[in-house]
């Protein structure tokens, strides 16, 4: 078989990437084993503002220009829908937050998005003794379904291989790669933090944060809104909201953990207080890098082969653009911002 690239992961990286050949016809075969499961259980949400400090997301006013009428290209494709609306209603834990936050919402950037005024409860099932700002022009994605439709899509089309990459057996040749039977011009890695096992990129310095997240039933909370406090409470319908999510650095695995439910219950009942059942329990690594910037580019030593990882917790908002960025820079060489690029840890 002979291919234009070799896809080899399938997260919202994967999935961007893919669409980028879709769009420029070139032909590829997707590598998936299914390890990776951040893209999944991750809460989708897009919003291009640090709700911590109020403070403008990197670049976010781009990412979202871009990554917006991706979503809708989808739901066109498959007549389905997975991009939603929800305000986000920002508990606000001491008055100093309720001033930090009428300065943000006066700034020229944050204005879009930061309503000028203090809030306090209108559902009784939140608590917010000193009240909450609302954050609007935001929204999440169901990527789930998204994930599991483009799989869908691919196996229909024949362009997915759902078994373990085996590094040892692809061979690097001056204008092209070869993988068992198939032979293709580039190979893009799109593996979130199982890059840990690839020779050709392990030594980059990406992280992998596990987050867990619980999803639970609260019929009586009926709120359409993302509440954040000491975690985020957001709905997904019929009663049920996705909890999340708790900051691991030392365990990798994608075990659900008592520890980290015990956390998510814990602060859960410092956001709201109307009772609730736990439906289910799930974790995932978020590739996450020190510099808290994707890592986009080629190998140091080999053009055929390139990587795109590094998303973090926004890689709904990312991963369209920097997707789009490196097959510019893999088809037309066009140079990559050294923000991003892998040369800054070179």
């Amino acid at each position: 078989m002979n291919v234009d690239y070799i896809v080899v992961g399938l997260g919202l990286a994967g999935l961007a990437f893919c669409r980028a050949l879709d769009e420029n016809n070139k032909t590829y075969i997707v590598f998936e084993n299914n390890s990776q499961r951040a893209s999944k259980v991750a809460g989708g949400m897009y919003n291009p503002v640090i709700l911590k400090r109020f403070t403008p997301v990197w670049n976010g006013t781009k990412q979202l220009k871009t990554a917006l009428p991706f979503y809708t290209e989808f739901e066109e494709q498959f007549k389905k829908r997975y991009h939603y609306s929800v305000d986000i209603y920002r508990i606000f834990k001491s008055i100093e937050e309720q001033n930090n936050w009428f300065v943000a919402a006066d700034k020229p950037f944050l204005s879009e998005y930061l309503k000028p005024e203090i809030l306090h409860t209108l559902n009784k099932g939140v608590i917010s003794k000193n009240g909450y700002g609302i954050v609007t022009n935001t929204g999440r994605i169901d990527t789930n379904s998204l994930l599991a439709d483009f799989k869908e899509y691919l196996h229909q089309t024949k362009r997915i291989i759902e078994e373990e990459f085996e590094y040892n057996l692809l061979e690097i040749c001056k204008n092209e790669v070869w993988y068992k039977n198939i032979s293709a011009s580039k190979i893009v890695f799109c593996e979130g933090f199982g890059i840990k096992a690839n020779p050709f990129f392990n030594e980059l310095p990406l992280q992998g944060t596990k987050g867990e997240l619980i999803t639970i039933k609260a019929p009586e909370l009926k709120v359409d809104f993302l509440i954040k406090g000491a975690v985020f409470v957001l709905p997904l319908g019929n009663d049920l909201y996705k909890v999340g999510a708790t900051f691991n650095w030392t365990d990798k695995s994608n075990n659900a953990t008592d520890e980290g439910r015990q956390e998510l219950i814990r602060k859960l009942n410092t956001c709201i207080s109307t009772p609730y059942q736990i439906v289910s329990h799930t974790a995932g690594i978020r590739p996450t890098v020190i510099d808290r910037r994707p890592l986009v580019g080629r190998h140091h030593k080999y053009d055929s082969i390139a990587v795109l990882n590094g998303l973090g917790t926004r890689g709904v908002m990312l991963a369209p653009v920097m997707a789009k960025i490196l097959y510019n820079n893999l088809e037309g060489n066009k140079p990559i911002s050294q923000e991003i690029s892998l040369n800054r840890f070179h």
